[in-house]
């Protein structure tokens, strides 16, 4: 799949390697506790028994990662077929549309994942069945804990803060599903600034990635390189 972004100078570059440098460590680490755990079940007869649910939530907080940094590298695949029919004109209008739509869906998504997480941290939820119109009086549970993950000492702190003082266990459950609200945020944040540069003409089209037409490619510089 390959991505083209735009040249990035000043915050905009600094929060790129952010961002790159995010995903890069969520994979080093799913390789690196996944090896292990490998290594300790057949040559130790043993294992982390947080390694599975941990590599999971760290899946998860990469897909979340990667569905905006996608949409800003613009590396998701576009289908095209039916806008090429069109001149610029109407191809303008139409990639307007496509991401007023990916906006809509994106804020949509993200009410729903601050819905989902307030409670674990609690917060409260929002008001309103499509958009927010306000916060809602919700039942606290902050007490919930992952499964299987044990919380590091140096996180005890929260304790007093979102436990009225009790330890926890395991990890508590708002930390890891941090992450959802986080990742919709970003996805409605590249979105809209895919949007502006539509509009602006500074991007053709939202998606301009295609991962199909590339491999074509590929095999007719392959065969006539024979």
């Amino acid at each position: 799949m390959s991505g083209h972004a735009s040249t990035q100078t000043g915050l905009a570059r600094i929060v790129s390697e952010i961002e790159e440098t995010a995903i890069a460590l969520i994979l080093g680490l799913m390789t690196i506790i996944t090896f292990i755990n490998v290594v300790l079940r057949y040559g130790f007869n043993t294992g982390l028994i947080w390694g599975l649910e941990v590599v999971t939530f760290l899946f998860a907080w990469l897909v979340l990662f990667g569905m905006s940094y996608a949409v800003k590298v613009t590396a998701h695949l576009g289908v095209d077929a039916v806008i090429n029919l069109f001149s610029d004109g109407p191809r303008k209008v139409l990639a307007i549309l496509a991401g007023l739509v990916c906006v809509i869906y994106a804020a949509l998504l993200m009410k729903g994942a601050w819905d989902y997480w307030a409670p674990f941290a609690g917060l409260d939820v929002t008001s309103g069945r499509w958009f927010p119109t306000g916060f809602a009086p919700t039942r606290d549970q902050a007490w919930y804990e992952v499964i299987d993950t044990p919380i590091p000492d140096w996180l005890r702190f929260i304790e007093p803060i979102m436990n009225e003082g009790e330890a926890y266990e395991k990890l508590p459950r708002f930390i890891p599903y941090a992450m959802l609200p986080f990742g919709a945020a970003l996805l409605l944040l590249r979105f809209v600034q895919a949007l502006i540069k539509v509009v602006q003409g500074r991007q053709k089209t939202l998606i301009v990635s295609h991962e199909v037409e590339d491999a074509i490619e590929d095999v007719k510089h392959m065969n006539a390189g024979r």
